[in-house]
């Protein structure tokens, strides 16, 4: 029997937040869905879709609940698919945009707290672990903007590239933790600058 894997992008729906920083753990979603062409389908509470990526069968997630509740969306997925009850939840891979990284890095992280982000607060308050994996994307800080405001601002024209290639590497983090292993992907990517995409 082969691992089931499941990876949740973080978001919030609707078009009006499609662009904003706190999205970026939907584009990492739908830029896996189109490279291994997983198609996505509205089931209640979020959208989903089941695949198969290099040999390991995989269901991508976006919650439909807004970003304060995503534990709620998460938490349904994880029952419905039999990943619940359980004390670990290592083949949880969620994507997260993050506050303290400079616009673009990626970071790999297994458990630990929130950090004070309200999705992965609302995930482990709702599966009562905080066991799962997190790939954090950068997305910059402006001191002078109420957090608030500032995830759900969009990137600026001088961020679009490196916002693009953050995306293609984000995706790859993420098949790298499931081909080669957590500790393998952490030492590769951890706070690594922004260079070319791995797999274009």
């Amino acid at each position: 029997m082969r691992n089931l894997w499941l990876i949740t992008g973080l978001g919030n729906p609707g078009i009006n937040y499609s662009k904003t920083r706190h999205n970026i753990g939907f584009r990492v979603i739908d830029r896996i869905s189109e490279k291994y062409n997983i198609q996505l389908s509205e089931k209640d509470l979020y959208m989903i879709g089941k695949g198969v990526i290099e040999g390991n069968d995989c269901i991508l997630l976006k919650p439909l609940t807004y970003m304060n509740r995503s534990g709620l969306a998460v938490h349904k997925a994880l029952k419905k698919n039999n990943f619940l009850p359980a004390e670990s939840l290592s083949n949880l891979i969620v994507i997260q945009d993050d506050l303290d990284l400079d616009t673009g890095i990626i970071k790999i992280r297994l458990n630990g707290s929130s950090g004070g982000h309200r999705g992965i607060e609302s995930i482990i308050q709702e599966t009562g672990t905080n066991d799962f994996v997190r790939v954090k994307i950068g997305i910059g800080r402006d001191r002078g903007l109420a957090t608030e405001k500032f995830v759900l601002s969009c990137f600026s024209v001088s961020e679009q590239d490196i916002i693009k290639n953050a995306i293609i590497n984000g995706a790859c983090a993420v098949v790298d933790i499931i081909v080669s292993g957590l500790v393998k992907a952490m030492n590769r990517y951890n706070k690594r600058p922004v260079a070319s995409p791995l797999n274009e």
